[in-house]
């Protein structure tokens, strides 16, 4: 624990490195990097109410680009950032698609686009090529150089569309909330909800999760702020790119999901549920100081390559997350940090920051085909309900040449 404040201050100051980059000033092997920030559309919140909305053609970069990095963060009307005790971000995830060209956004339906999705494991969820919670501030999102995500190719949309970016962001306002930890955790007792976002019933043995604190959900409050004054606030976001060259290597976005027991219990198709429960612990592991909840789940990464980043994502209660090669070999590691104070990006008890892992190219190896192991670890000394344990990684593969290295990436 003593060493928290210390690790905080050495995480902020490397994100501050990549954040204080000026716009279009920096040139890599011979292109410009370039960032701009942007805003979502306002999200209105009173104590204690949810938006869980999904914004299409949100403003993102044109043109055939490489993604460096997407950073992101809560903030007021004014440009203040907003404390998690305040404005929980529970998610954001933001995803290309493609839709008819000229098709008006205002009219856009699920129905009408096709998803552009990363590149797996899950077949149905889990889409998108960005997303953080609560860790977002103190997150490295950063692709190492000479690699960048690939986007915006004028050959790839099917005919007659065009490529755009949706955007998801989950808030949840805890300001007066009778238990704010609760609200944060979506237990269903707090929200009065018997039906989900679809109309189907909850049943008594789900306490809590996504299915109910969905969009316009409220969580109790204490008396005075049912009515209080409603917020404006805005996901501000800043993208770092490079225009596509022959100098970049793509990676593949894959995302692992600790939920996916379908390998273990001998299922063909991958059963990504995205949240779990995390039961608190018995009395007897608490005398011997045991109180971990560890969950385990394998799946098939279907193209090899080298590792050139990853991290986790978990909910408060998280002490990090692993993943492990076939032969049980360590992939990657990475770490939750909590906050310790009261202001945006240390606040005490949330998950503020996640470690990242940056192995040199070529020695984080995996092969198509290969059976890789998440293990996300939690505390269990209280109960935890709607948690996540998710891993993100960016894979080159093997039939790509690698380029010099440039000054960038090995001063980051």
């Amino acid at each position: 624990m003593k060493m928290w404040p210390f690790l905080l201050l050495l995480v902020t100051l490397l994100l501050s490195t990549t954040a204080t980059l000026p716009s279009e000033a920096l040139n890599v092997r011979g292109h410009l990097l370039k960032s701009k920030t942007f805003l979502s559309p306002a999200i209105f919140l009173r104590p204690g109410s949810v938006s869980n909305k999904i914004y299409f053609d949100v403003a993102f970069p044109k043109g055939h680009i490489a993604l460096k990095s997407f950073d992101a963060e809560v903030v007021d009307e004014h440009g203040v950032p907003v404390p998690l005790h305040e404005t929980y971000l529970h998610h954001w995830v933001v995803e290309p698609y493609y839709i008819p060209k000229g098709a008006d956004a205002a009219e856009t339906k699920l129905s009408k686009i096709i998803p552009r999705r990363n590149s797996g494991v899950c077949k149905t969820t889990l889409g998108q090529y960005y997303g953080l919670g609560s860790e977002t501030r103190h997150t490295a999102t950063w692709v190492p150089d000479p690699y960048g995500i690939e986007v915006g190719d004028p050959v790839a949309p099917p005919e007659g569309h065009e490529e755009k970016w949706l955007l998801n962001v989950h808030a949840i306002d805890t300001r007066g909330a009778v238990d704010k930890l609760g609200c944060t955790e979506c237990r269903c007792d707090l929200y009065n909800v018997t039906v989900d976002e679809y109309g189907r019933r909850i049943g008594e043995d789900y306490i809590g999760g996504l299915r109910c604190c969905y969009d316009q959900t409220q969580c109790k409050v204490e008396e005075g702020f049912a009515d209080g004054e409603a917020r404006k606030v805005f996901l501000r976001y800043m993208v770092t790119w490079l225009d596509w060259s022959d100098a970049v290597l793509p990676v593949k976005v894959y995302i692992f999901d600790v939920t996916d027991r379908a390998l273990l219990e001998g299922k063909s198709e991958p059963s990504c549920k995205i949240e779990y429960q995390v039961e608190k612990c018995s009395s007897e592991d608490r005398a011997k100081n045991d109180c971990v909840h560890v969950q385990v789940a394998k799946q098939i990464l279907p193209r090899g390559g080298d590792i050139v980043f990853g991290v986790a994502h978990q909910h408060s209660g998280g002490i990090g997350a692993s993943l492990h090669g076939e032969d049980g070999r360590l992939l990657c590691e990475s770490v939750a940090t909590y906050g310790e104070g009261r202001e945006a990006g240390n606040e005490e008890g949330y998950i503020v920051g996640m470690s990242t892992c940056y192995p040199k190219p070529g020695t984080v190896t995996v092969s198509d085909g290969e059976a890789l192991t998440v293990v996300s670890n939690y505390s269990s000394e209280r109960q935890h309900t709607g948690v996540m344990g998710l891993f993100y990684i960016l894979v080159a593969e093997h039939e790509q040449q690698v380029p010099t290295v440039s000054w960038l990436s090995s001063n980051l």
